[in-house]
């Protein structure tokens, strides 16, 4: 089997572990997703070094994002508030190996602050939404994490412009997918808790981690 064949098995497994997840956690063993979920978060991350993302700076940066990530889904498994926080303290970390990948692939500053721009005026809808909902404790977690993943999507918009969309505009369909699966788990976790935030949080978020996978081949 070809690395590039490989990648795409190790898609395809997680499109497969994503959709066992959402019948199990509907209908039973809930406790299958202990099983399922790194299963599934194990699957981009090897699709990812399958398609060689230990070949240049790039893919190593988003590779790292990619672990980070494996974590945060781990530790969210859980309904723990402390391992809430952990994981999202592995997001926000897997948010900033992202900016650094985008930032060592080479930005357009000016498209960048615009799109920054766009980002900061984006947030305050949604923090309006969220943030009356959360306790005090974790506000300022949250904040940051809002934050930083608003920079992660508009540097990955500066990279695509860049270098004119060459290598792949698909990079800016990763980070805004995982931007606003984000959405589907602070409604999960704060707002109105349910299964409906699965079931288009987790093909929206996987979906866009398999994009970002595949990304590491746009080296250029």
């Amino acid at each position: 089997m070809s690395a590039v064949t490989a990648g795409w098995a190790f898609t395809a497994a997680c499109g497969v572990a994503v959709a066992a997840m959402l019948v199990t956690t509907r209908v039973g063993p809930r406790r299958a997703e202990w099983a399922l979920k790194p299963l599934a978060a194990s699957s981009f991350v090897a699709a990812a070094i399958a398609w060689g993302a230990l070949d240049s700076r790039f893919g190593t940066a988003l590779l790292v994002g990619l672990g980070c990530s494996w974590w945060g889904d781990v530790l969210l498994i859980s309904r723990s508030k402390r391992l809430f926080l952990a994981g999202l303290v592995a997001f926000l970390l897997g948010h900033v190996a992202y900016a650094v990948a985008f930032a060592l692939r080479g930005v357009d500053p000016t498209v960048t602050g615009i799109a920054l721009v766009g980002a900061a005026v984006a947030v305050v809808p949604v923090a309006r939404w969220l943030l009356p909902h959360v306790e005090p404790p974790m506000k300022l977690p949250v904040l940051a994490y809002m934050t930083v993943i608003s920079a992660m999507v508009a540097l990955a918009i500066g990279t695509v412009a860049a270098h004119g969309g060459g290598g792949t505009p698909w990079i800016v369909v990763g980070a805004v997918g995982f931007y606003l699966s984000d959405l589907s788990v602070a409604r999960d976790r704060f707002v109105a808790p349910g299964w409906d935030n699965k079931l288009w949080g987790w093909p929206l978020y996987f979906g866009a981690q398999c994009v970002l996978a595949w990304c590491v081949t746009a080296t250029a």
